[in-house]
């Protein structure tokens, strides 16, 4: 199938630039799964943006690089925040339904930020994000919405009937999902926005799909990637056996949400940042959880707002009331355990303020990419805004440049003249948990060089396993995630290991002072 422009991801960066590209040329989008089933519908907290009177996009700024320990690139981060107003007024404009006060918007405050800064649906934004955006994209005849692809890897030149070395991108080979038969889908330029790599850990906030498939792919068609050592973990993930990854929002503690230690009754985060106490940000937060659990062997601490009103707390937070109170926990009157979880991927596919990748004909957007937004550490509630700001400027370098971007030549057909079906299907999920385990173990939100050479020893022999089965099998969507989950885990590991400091997301034992000059983890295939 061959369109103008090919959008891998149906979230928040790949329907944004769908609908800026889609006047214009014809837009086919790829979803992994359902259209909503990626990481922007989970999204709880809201969108920063600079509205609230005395707030200046300098202090967005100033907190954003704050945030990420100086490894940001400060004139992208200008860009992205001085883009935020007019990020909101389209969404409006498209109908997602923003809470107000009086006549403005009401703002929340969250972790890391100076000021009132957080426009939200209640604790459902990115729900009604991805609702408003597919409910547009799905009007527009130009736009071509294709559920349940999954994204094998990038056609490239090396694919082309007529071999080329030129790196060029041409699209993607993607199987379906039900059919289990893969197609070629070619366009003149390809954007990846295919969400991070939350999978790649045992506890993650990130959904099923998250499994690093677009960072993976322009990784082995020869882009750089960057900072993949600094993985965020959200401090407040609900600990409850039977629900897995329930995200309890950063925006419990704007309003007052205070971290309880269940063994002493005593607040803790005094002990690790007395200003700033629970607005600390994440990464503060989180080492904090991680030591109180471990020095108490506790399974969790607790998050208790129930001190405000309760009218308050049902009314902010109405989604995780409703919830919580399915399990047997009222948040107005009882505190609610947490547990750090793997939350967002703040390194990626290497781009530049119009994200382009390093490969002719490519693009990304969004969690998949480096942008220089987040550096060490992602400041809350920018990454919706990354995927708006950056999903437009992709679209406009596309739309300016059109007419030097070749169409595509000859590709060869997926070829499966040498592979079995397997019957070891067992093998995947094994091999799935070990990494998850051994990353979540040794590579989690404290690192030390021993823990991550054994990670690595572990990748190397996976590697060799992975490689052979995937050689001689058909491909189905677990073998494909698996194969992107070990090639995003090395990422991961090699780029610790390179990195000889504690940085924001970045914390280890034998290296814990930071040193004078932030310098990206650049890694070349």
């Amino acid at each position: 199938m061959t369109s103008d422009i090919l959008i891998v991801g149906s979230g928040a960066a790949g329907l944004t630039a769908a609908l800026n590209l889609a006047d214009r040329f014809k837009v086919t989008v790829l979803a992994k799964g359902a259209l909503n089933e990626g990481s922007t519908a989970w999204a709880q907290g809201g969108i920063a943006a600079v509205l609230e009177p005395g707030d200046t996009f300098e202090n967005h700024v100033e907190d954003t690089m704050v945030a990420g320990a100086g490894l940001n690139d400060r004139a992208i981060v200008e860009m992205v925040v001085e883009g935020a107003p007019a990020a909101i007024e389209r969404l409006t404009h498209l109908g997602v339904p923003f809470e107000t006060e009086g006549n403005a918007l009401h703002l929340t405050r969250e972790g890391g930020h100076s000021h009132r800064r957080i426009v939200h649906v209640a604790d459902a934004t990115g729900w009604a994000v991805q609702e408003a955006l597919q409910k547009a994209a799905e009007a527009h005849p130009n736009i071509t919405l294709v559920p349940d692809q999954i994204a094998i890897d990038l056609a490239t030149g090396r694919h082309e009937e007529r071999y080329s070395g030129a790196g060029n991108v041409w699209g993607v080979y993607a199987v379906d999902r039900h059919t289990e038969r893969v197609s070629l889908y070619t366009a003149r330029a390809t954007i990846l926005a295919t969400g991070g790599a939350g999978r790649t850990y045992l506890f993650s906030t990130a959904p099923r799909g998250a499994t690093g498939d677009g960072i993976a792919m322009a990784w082995r068609a020869g882009a750089r990637v960057s900072n993949m050592e600094m993985m965020q973990f959200h401090p407040t993930c609900l600990y409850n056996l039977e629900v897995k990854n329930f995200l309890i929002t950063e925006a419990v503690r704007g309003e007052g949400g205070r971290l309880i230690n269940p063994s002493t009754g005593m607040r803790f985060m005094s002990d690790y940042d007395a200003e700033r106490m629970e607005l600390a940000p994440r990464d503060v937060v989180a080492r904090a959880i991680d030591a109180e659990i471990k020095r108490d062997g506790l399974d969790y601490v607790h998050l208790d707002i129930s001190h405000m009103p309760a009218d308050f707390i049902r009314h902010h937070f109405p989604n995780i009331h409703e919830k919580l109170l399915g399990l047997g926990i009222d948040m107005t009157t009882d505190p609610i355990p947490v547990v750090p979880a793997q939350h967002y991927t703040c390194g990626g596919i290497v781009i530049d303020e119009h994200g382009k990748t390093d490969l002719p004909g490519l693009y990304a957007a969004g969690e998949c990419t480096e942008s220089g937004l987040h550096g060490a550490n992602r400041l809350a509630s920018n990454s919706l805004l990354e995927c708006f700001v950056f999903g437009e400027a992709a679209a406009d370098n596309i739309a300016a440049n059109w007419d030097s971007l070749p169409p595509p030549p000859p590709i060869r057909p997926w070829d499966e003249s040498r592979v079995t079906d397997s019957d070891e299907e067992v093998v995947i999920k094994q091999t799935w948990t070990e990494i998850r385990r051994f990353m979540w173990n040794y590579v989690g939100i404290v690192r030390t060089t021993k823990r991550l050479e054994r990670a690595k020893h572990r990748i190397e022999l996976l590697n060799n396993e992975v490689a052979e089965y995937y050689q001689h099998f058909r491909v189905t969507p677990d073998l494909i995630e698996l194969r992107n989950l070990l090639q995003t885990a090395e990422l991961i590991v090699r780029s610790a290991l390179h990195r000889h400091e504690s940085r924001g997301l970045h914390y280890t034992l034998d290296y814990p002072a930071m040193l004078p000059d932030a310098v990206d983890t650049v890694l070349v295939p």
